[in-house]
């Protein structure tokens, strides 16, 4: 059913007439432009889609626009702040914690969202976090080190 969704999308305020069973991920890439967020599997299983709904990291590909409605979405390019990236980001840069990059926008949404929940996470912790996203090429020793770089920095008050 074609309705009105309004919703708060990196900060702004946004207001869209859509089907609401369509799903965020193409709203976000083929409607508003931002494709950061990346199509992978389309099935929930692989976090390429992941962005952040009321700060809890959800996947875009299985999120209808119905379930947005009033609610808060942030994706990889709401991360950066005055032109400067976010210390996870940063973290992502300094440790190569990608090669192909596909999930990366993913991976460091999923991180940010533990972050939140978890300022100072162990290995383990960041493991089981991270365990539903995907990496083909094999980085998650670097990007394991990149969080916890980046949860160091975060604490100690830089952002």
């Amino acid at each position: 059913m074609q309705r009105q969704i309004h919703f708060t999308l990196n900060g702004k305020s946004v207001g869209l007439s859509v089907d609401d069973e369509r799903m965020l991920l193409w709203v976000l890439r083929s409607d508003l432009g931002l494709t950061g967020t990346k199509y992978g599997c389309g099935q929930s299983l692989c976090g390429a889609c992941t962005v952040l709904l009321d700060d809890e990291a959800v996947r875009a590909c299985a999120t209808p626009m119905k379930e947005i409605q009033g609610k808060k979405v942030t994706t990889i390019e709401g991360l950066a702040r005055d032109g400067r990236l976010h210390p996870l980001q940063e973290a992502f840069v300094r440790h190569n914690a990608f090669q192909c990059g596909y999930c990366t926008p993913g991976m460091i949404l999923t991180a940010y969202a533990l972050l939140l929940r978890n300022s100072n996470p162990s290995d383990e912790d960041i493991i089981s976090h991270m365990e539903d996203n995907l990496c083909r090429c094999g980085s998650h020793q670097r990007i394991i080190r990149a969080i916890k770089d980046a949860a160091r920095e975060m604490r100690g008050g830089l952002r």
